[in-house]
């Protein structure tokens, strides 16, 4: 049987073999919810970035900026870091350049990995689906804040777990399934001890946060493709 491990947050990755597996990258508040969302709504490709400024040059060439740094909107960018953001007409049809703080540099920090792909709550049983029948190990990538975990994260890689059935890879793991356990039947209300959602309360964007934790709104696999993020 395959296995899936977590890793707790980005800062941690080299400490998990990626070679011949396959590491979804989530960072639900909000950078792998909002990709989740635009893509399933008319985006046609994003190009993950761990620089502004590669942002911008993409921006002179045509494409929309989007991103964040420190939660808030990046001067000059197209589009913030709200999903609604990227599920606007603005949005439809383009090709996002995009750079968050945790959530691209997790994707950038996985090529080792045989496929790197995307996910949030808003497609936890589509990306569980897709990888039942792959015959490859997986590794959660829980994005975190800044190198540190996020309850968000790792209670996402709990649930993506659980839905898999795969054979459980070590402690962080079993941990965020527990986690999950606890807080699946008020995942909202749960979440309201997370330190990353206190960030975002503070902008005023509630909106966001209950659209983030709402479960499989959208059929959608997302994988990185000759470097960008896009539906399969």
């Amino acid at each position: 049987m395959n296995t899936i491990e977590v890793c707790l947050t980005h800062e941690l990755i080299q400490q998990h073999e990626l070679a011949g597996k396959i590491v979804v990258v989530t960072d639900v508040f909000r950078a792998t919810s909002c990709i989740v969302a635009g893509l399933a709504t008319g985006v046609k490709a994003i190009k993950p970035l761990i620089e502004v400024d590669d942002c911008r040059e993409l921006q002179k060439q045509g494409w929309l900026a989007g991103g964040e740094r420190h939660a808030q909107k990046i001067e000059g960018f197209d589009l913030d870091n709200s999903p609604f953001s990227y599920m606007s007409e603005l949005a439809k049809g383009k090709k996002v350049a995009m750079t968050t703080t945790n959530g691209t540099l997790a994707v950038n920090k996985s090529l080792a990995a045989d496929e790197i792909m995307a996910a949030s709550f808003g497609n936890l049983t589509a990306t569980a689906n897709y990888l039942q029948n792959q015959k490859k190990d997986v590794v959660v990538l829980a994005a975190g804040w800044k190198g540190r975990p996020g309850l968000e994260d790792v209670l996402f890689g709990g649930a993506l777990a659980l839905e898999t059935g795969f054979e459980i890879a070590g402690d962080s793991t079993h941990l965020a399934i527990a986690g999950y356990e606890v807080a699946k039947d008020d995942l909202l209300g749960y979440m309201q001890r997370a330190s990353h959602l206190q960030r975002l309360k503070n902008l005023d964007i509630n909106d966001d946060i209950a659209f983030c934790l709402e479960i499989d709104k959208f059929d959608i696999i997302i994988a990185l493709q000759d470097g960008v993020l896009m539906k399969k």
